[in-house]
């Protein structure tokens, strides 16, 4: 039988309420998620909770049945509360029932582009790109400082999962240089140079992508070789810059898979 919790006052609710702060979640190495299709995620990557909210009406749900006996393996505890004590600390409008807390993810490196995102401040640009990344195989995603934290709820929700499987982490630029050594370096441009399906991202390439209002910082130019652009029709407005930084990812992940096809024995 689970612990109750029945007061929004409660400290552990305070706590969970707390890692809402960026500084809460540095200081404390955890984020916190919400919803069955991200603990859902949660579960599959094998990762023991710190703590686990969920209600009485979550755990009547079929999705319950498999996931709630993983994820009540919470270091902390699994923790019934009700739906305003839920609502409470959680993000959405609409909370599904069931948050957890968890340590932050943190995976090697591996082989292929380097996106790197600058200064971008939308939460939900950044989880859709870090989705983007993930789902076209891209090696590993760095944010430089000045880009939001993409432990934030809404940049977790947006990213659906990629936390799990797409190498990510925070960089000064000095490290970032280090990081993309070696690298061709694009950094993404309305006004580019060459356009994205002219590039040829089978080389060893790095992809910088700036924020949405300032743009790219002197430090992104300045290590960037050159800029890529996606060509659009006529007297329509510029892609956004998750909408953008996609259409380029999927195309080096296609030139990247014709050539595996091509290299097969």
């Amino acid at each position: 039988m689970a612990s109750r919790i029945t007061s929004v006052h409660n400290e552990r609710i305070k706590y969970v309420r707390s890692l809402a702060r960026r500084r809460v979640r540095q200081r404390e190495g955890r984020f916190f998620l919400e919803g069955t299709r991200l603990v859902g995620e949660v579960v599959k990557a094998g990762i023991r909770p710190t703590l686990l909210l969920y209600t009485e009406a979550w755990a009547a749900t079929p999705d319950a049945a498999h996931l709630l006996p993983p994820l009540s393996l919470a270091e902390e505890g699994a923790w019934l509360v009700t739906a305003d004590v839920l609502a409470s600390c959680a993000d959405t409008m609409t909370p599904q029932g069931v948050l957890v807390v968890i340590p932050k993810v943190h995976l090697e490196p591996r082989s292929g582009l380097v996106l790197v995102l600058d200064r971008l401040r939308d939460p939900g640009n950044v989880g859709t790109i870090l989705r983007s990344a993930a789902a076209s195989s891209a090696g590993q995603a760095i944010l430089s400082r000045g880009t939001v934290d993409r432990y934030n709820p809404k940049a977790v929700r947006g990213a659906m999962g990629a936390h799990f499987c797409l190498p990510a982490t925070e960089l000064d630029w000095p490290a970032i240089t280090d990081q993309v050594a070696g690298r061709k370096v694009w950094l993404a441009d309305m006004a580019g140079e060459v356009a994205h399906d002219a590039v040829d991202w089978t080389r060893p390439s790095a992809l910088i992508v700036g924020g949405e209002a300032a743009g790219a910082s002197e430090q992104a130019r300045d290590l960037s070789a050159c800029t890529v652009y996606i060509p659009t029709a006529e007297q329509t407005e510029s892609l956004n810059a998750a909408m953008a930084a996609t259409v380029i990812l999927f195309e080096a992940d296609r030139q990247q898979r014709i050539q595996a096809i091509h290299e097969q024995p």
